[in-house]
C-alpha cells in the first residue's frame, strides 16, 4: 500500500545536526529503514578523544539500534555522509567544499543539537543552544532549494505559562543581545548573573531554548522554518528496537536509580501529569510534521509550532509511572544492587528531605565508613552527590503542572492515510503500560548498563536476599528508635507501661511480659 509520507522523502536530501544524540540516531535510523527512496543524509559530526568522524560514525552504526537496518537493507547505510563540523564554531566549522554541497543540494534541515545537561553553565548553554541555532539559521538561508528548516525545541521551554498553546511567546530577552554578551563576557561573570538573568526558568537549559524559538521566529516568513516541541523522550515501545535507550536521562534514569536501591525518596506530586514520549513516536511526529507542512505549503501568519505532547489523549501521571514501573524491576531486577528497591515519592518536601537524610546520606556515609575501614576505595558519598544533584534538578518537574495544546498535531494525525499510520506510527493511546515499562527496564538493563539476560535468575535470588536485609534493618531501627524514646520519654514510659498492664489484666498469657529492659542497659 503506497504511503504518502514514504513517498515525499523520495529524492529527497537532509541535514541533520545531533544526530549522534538520542533522538537524532533514531530518526536516521528511521529515515533510512522506512524511507527508501530517500536519497542523502548529511549529519554534522565533530573529530572527538582523537576520533575521526569517519571512526566515529562506524562505531556509531555498530550499535544494537543499526541491526534491523544492517540486516534488512544494508545498502542504504551508504546515503548517511558525515560532514565534519560543530554547531559551536563559526560558520559549523564547515569546510568551503562541505558548504557548497550543503548549499546546493539539502532540501530539509533539522536543527536537533543541543546541550541537554539541565545543570549546565550559561555561557555554555547559550553558545551551543542559541548561538548553535543562529549558525544554523545562517547556513540554511542559504541554501538554494530549502524546504524546510525544522528546530527541535522543548516542551518546557517556557516553564513559567501553565497551558503552552501552539505558539511562539515574547522572549524575556532578545537572543541576539543574549548572543553579544556571551561573546564578550567571561564564564564567571555569567554564571553570577545566571539567577537573575533566567528567572523564572529553573535552569539554563530551558531558558536558552526559549529564546532559541524567538530566534528562530524572526527568520519566518522569509525562511521556510518551524518549531517541534517534544516532551520528555523516553525508550522506544517498538523502533528500531523494543526498548531502546542509550541515556539515563529524565524517568529511566529514575527508575535504574530506583532499581538499584540508590534512589529511595522523591519529591514529585504523584497526581500530577507526566508528559512522556517514547523515542519512536516522537520520532514518527516530526517525519509526519515536515510532510505535512512541505505538502500543504501554506505560508501562516506566524512561525507554525507543533507541541509533540500526549496531551489528553492518554494521561498518565508520575505515581503510576513510579508504582507500574517498581513492580517491572521486582520483576527483572538489576545484577548489582545496593539496597533493596522500595522507594517512594512524597509530596511533602519535609518528609522527603527526613527520608533523604536517613535512607540517602546516612546509608552512603556507613557504607564509605566500612569501605575505608578495610581499605577499600570509597564512592557511595560522591555517587550520591551525582544522585541528590540530579534529583534537585528533576524535581521542579516533578513537583508542578503544565497543561499542552497539540490541536495541531492531532488535527495532522486524524487526516494522516492509513498506511502512514501504520508506518509512522503516533498513536499514543495505543501504548500498554506495562508491557512498555518492562521493556523500558530491559532495555535499559541490557543497553546502557550491559547486563546480561542470561543472569535474571541470580538477580531475582539477590533481590529476595536483599529484601530479607531490608526487613531486619527496618525492624532494628524502628526498635532503636522506640528504645531511644521510651529512654528520654517519662510519658511514653508511663504510656507503655500502662498499656502493657491493660493487656496483661485481660490476657494472662501476657503477664510475663516486662517493660525494655532500659534500666539494666543503663547499669
Amino acid at each position: 500500500m503506497p504511503s504518502p509520507i514514504v513517498d515525499f522523502y523520495n529524492g529527497k536530501t537532509l541535514f541533520i545536526t545531533g544526530g549522534t544524540g538520542f533522538m537524532g540516531k533514531v530518526l536516521i535510523e528511521k529515515l533510512l529503514y522506512s524511507c527508501p527512496g530517500v536519497d542523502t543524509i548529511y549529519f554534522l559530526l565533530r573529530s572527538k578523544r582523537g576520533k575521526s568522524i569517519d571512526v566515529r560514525m562506524e562505531e556509531m552504526l555498530k550499535m544494537p539500534m543499526f541491526s534491523r537496518l544492517k540486516k534488512d537493507f544494508p545498502e542504504r547505510l551508504g546515503k548517511l555522509v558525515p560532514i565534519n563540523g560543530d554547531v559551536c564554531t563559526d560558520n559549523l566549522g564547515l569546510s568551503p567544499e562541505d558548504e557548497r554541497r550543503l548549499v546546493s543540494n539539502v532540501d530539509i534541515v533539522v536543527h536537533s543539537a543541543a546541550s541537554l545537561r539541565l545543570d549546565a553553565k550559561l555561557k555554555e548553554a547559550i553558545s551551543m543552544n542559541t548561538e548553535g541555532t543562529l549558525r544554523v539559521l545562517e547556513l540554511a538561508k542559504k541554501i538554494k532549494n530549502l524546504k524546510l528548516m525544522v528546530h527541535m525545541s522543548t516542551a518546557f521551554c517556557h516553564c513559567d505559562i501553565d497551558e503552552m498553546e501552539e505558539k511562539v511567546y515574547p522572549s524575556p530577552h532578545d537572543p541576539m543581545e543574549i548572543i553579544r554578551m556571551s561573546r564578550w563576557m567571561d564564564a564567571g561573570m555569567m554564571e553570577k548573573i545566571s539567577p537573575d538573568l533566567i528567572k523564572p526558568h529553573p535552569n539554563v537549559y530551558t531558558y536558552s531554548k526559549r529564546i532559541s524559538e524567538a530566534l528562530v521566529a524572526s527568520f519566518y516568513p522569509e525562511m521556510p522554518v518551524c518549531i517541534v516541541r517534544p516532551s520528555i523522550v523516553c525508550p522506544a515501545v517498538e523502533e528500531p528496537l523494543p526498548g531502546w535507550v542509550d541515556n539515563l536521562h529524565g524517568p529511566v534514569g529514575l527508575l535504574v536509580g530506583g532499581g538499584k536501591g540508590v534512589i529511595r525518596s522523591m519529591h514529585c506530586n504523584a497526581e500530577y501529569s507526566a508528559e512522556v514520549m517514547p523515542v519512536d513516536m516522537a520520532i514518527s511526529g516530526l517525519l509526519s510534521i515536515i510532510q505535512n507542512i512541505c505538502v500543504n505549503d501554506a505560508v501562516t501568519a506566524t512561525v507554525p509550532v507543533y507541541n509533540l505532547t500526549q496531551g489528553k489523549t492518554y494521561p498518565v501521571n508520575w505515581g503510576t509511572i513510579l508504582d507500574e514501573g517498581k513492580k517491572c524491576f521486582y520483576s527483572n531486577p538489576f545484577e548489582i544492587m545496593l539496597w533493596y528497591p522500595n522507594g517512594n515519592t512524597y509530596k511533602s518536601k519535609t518528609i522527603h528531605d527526613l527520608n533523604v537524610i536517613f535512607f540517602h546520606w546516612l546509608p552512603a556515609y556507613f557504607i564509605d565508613f566500612l569501605l575505608l575501614i578495610f581499605g577499600q576505595k570509597t564512592f557511595m558519598l560522591r555517587v550520591q552527590r551525582k544522585v541528590q544533584d540530579g534529583l534537585d534538578v528533576l524535581q521542579y518537574f516533578t513537583t508542578r503542572e503544565w497543561k499542552f495544546k497539540n490541536d495541531q498535531l492531532l488535527k495532522m494525525r486524524s487526516k494522516m492515510d492509513p498506511a502512514d499510520r501504520k508506518i509512522f506510527n503516533i498513536e499514543f493511546e495505543s501504548v500498554s503500560m506495562i508491557p512498555y515499562l518492562t521493556n523500558c527496564i530491559l532495555g535499559a538493563r541490557h543497553f546502557i548498563l550491559k547486563e546480561d539476560p542470561k543472569s535474571l535468575p541470580r538477580s531475582r535470588v539477590l533481590l529476595k536476599v536483599l529484601w530479607v536485609l531490608d526487613w531486619i534493618a527496618s525492624l532494628t531501627f524502628y526498635y532503636l528508635l522506640f528504645l531511644m524514646i521510651y529512654n528520654w520519654s517519662d510519658s511514653a514510659k508511663v504510656l507503655l507501661d500502662g498499656v502493657i498492664g491493660a493487656v496483661t489484666k485481660f490476657m494472662p498469657f501476657f503477664r510475663n511480659i516486662t517493660s525494655p529492659p532500659v534500666d539494666s542497659m543503663q547499669s
